[in-house]
């Protein structure tokens, strides 16, 4: 490290500000959206889709230092992800629950801070740093008490400036990533859900057993449709002291096209890989997460993305259709649709212990086209997709430069007052 920097207690330039202890009875569904540990994503943001919410009456003056704004650095304090951080993106008003921290420059730069603490050797030590084996947990003293190297202000804003190239590029790919999938999601159920393809009005509606549909068109199970159904596997004993292999997706890993937890990856090694007949990834897999507490939820592997060579484990499924009626871009837009998950999380609900086999998954009813439209629809959706893919790689590539320049960074082995910002563009 630069001997002429200092070094502190992140407490010493920061406030750890830890959320308010609200009331059971507090809860609704509409208000001012309350910030929990669920919030805090494995990709460092803060999602605020399904908040919990308080009434609008219950921001007194006594709780505006709960209050969250645009660019606070949050901190999970309890459970699998204590260490996690986000940082909010919003100028909608929120507040903070408890077991979750906002950190709180005083004497620093923000992003500076942000770019310590986002850090993987920093999440790790926030990690090592929850005690208590049932429930690990850690206390604001125990953050603030944390040493993080302390350049002059002027050289933190310069490192800062840097690695925002990378930051503002990755957030943008992110919300490039957002409205194309929009898109797809839209098209989808605008010549499948409503029925409104091209040519809609000449064609007349049938019955059939799932109500009305397009003369010519079938109603029919998943499995009908399938020509793969199957989970993976692990080594008896588990994967913990695996340090390298070949990455073997878990449940935790299936976030959705594009969006992929690396950093909660684990491995199985390479002969016990060489050997797995099921569960192997082949390229345009599906995939849907079997059991746990989110039932349901897919993602789409495809173009290399997240690993050229790869697999899953046994919570997951993979699905591979016969591409006639039914493809693979269809079969993903068809799972994230609210009524499919729905459906499939419904096959559990009097199960003591959440879960759903091949038998659920295959029995699915669902409408499809004719084979001429399922192939038209295909050609439309499939450049949306793979530019998904594209910006998904380019996010991976600029995180693992930025990842691997910030310790040269922060300890001083670049001259960062004689370092250009770089200029980085969507190409």
């Amino acid at each position: 490290m630069n001997t002429t920097w200092n070094t502190g207690r992140l407490g010493d330039v920061c406030r750890v500000v830890p959320g308010y202890a609200f009331k059971s009875s507090d809860w609704q569904k509409t208000g001012i959206q309350v910030i929990k540990i669920k919030n805090i994503t494995s990709d460092n943001s803060v999602n605020l889709v399904n908040s919990d919410c308080v009434a609008e009456s219950l921001l007194t003056p006594k709780l505006q230092k709960f209050a969250i704004r645009d660019g606070d650095i949050l901190i999970a304090m309890t459970g699998a992800t204590a260490g996690k951080v986000g940082r909010v993106s919003t100028n909608q008003r929120l507040l903070l629950n408890q077991r979750v921290a906002k950190i709180a420059p005083v004497e620093a730069d923000s992003d500076f801070i942000w770019a310590i603490v986002s850090s993987h050797e920093y999440q790790e030590r926030f990690f090592y740093l929850a005690d208590g084996a049932a429930q690990p947990n850690m206390s604001g003293s125990q953050i603030e008490g944390i040493e993080i190297p302390l350049p002059p202000l002027p050289i933190q804003r310069r490192i800062a400036g840097i690695l925002s190239a990378y930051d503002d590029l990755i957030e943008n790919s992110q919300r490039r990533i957002k409205i194309l999938e929009e898109m797809a999601r839209r098209l989808y159920r605008e010549w499948f859900v409503h029925f409104r393809f091209p040519g809609h009005e000449d064609c007349r509606l049938v019955e059939s057993p799932l109500g009305e549909i397009p003369e010519g068109w079938e109603c029919s199970t998943l499995n009908a449709h399938l020509v793969a159904l199957e989970s993976g596997k692990r080594p008896r004993g588990g994967v913990r002291d695996v340090p390298d292999g070949v990455p073997s997706i878990g449940a935790e890993n299936i976030n959705g096209i594009g969006r992929h937890d690396f950093d909660g990856e684990k491995f199985v090694p390479r002969p016990f890989f060489d050997e797995m007949r099921r569960g192997v990834v082949q390229d345009s897999d599906v995939a849907i997460y079997k059991d746990g507490a989110y039932i349901g939820k897919s993602s789409y592997f495809r173009d290399g993305f997240p690993h050229a060579e790869c697999c899953v484990n046994e919570h997951v499924f993979l699905l591979r259709s016969n591409g006639a009626r039914l493809n693979q871009n269809a079969l993903y837009l068809w799972l994230q649709e609210p009524d499919t998950v729905q459906a499939i999380r419904s096959k559990n609900a009097n199960a003591a212990q959440p879960g759903i086999n091949q038998q659920d998954v295959g029995g699915l009813e669902l409408v499809l086209p004719d084979p001429q439209l399922a192939q038209r629809f295909d050609y439309l959706v499939d450049p949306i997709l793979a530019e998904i893919i594209s910006l998904a790689k380019k996010i991976q590539n600029l995180r693992r430069t930025r990842y691997l320049l910030l310790p040269h960074l922060l300890s001083g082995q670049i001259d960062v007052e004689a370092l250009p910002k770089p200029v980085l563009t969507e190409s």
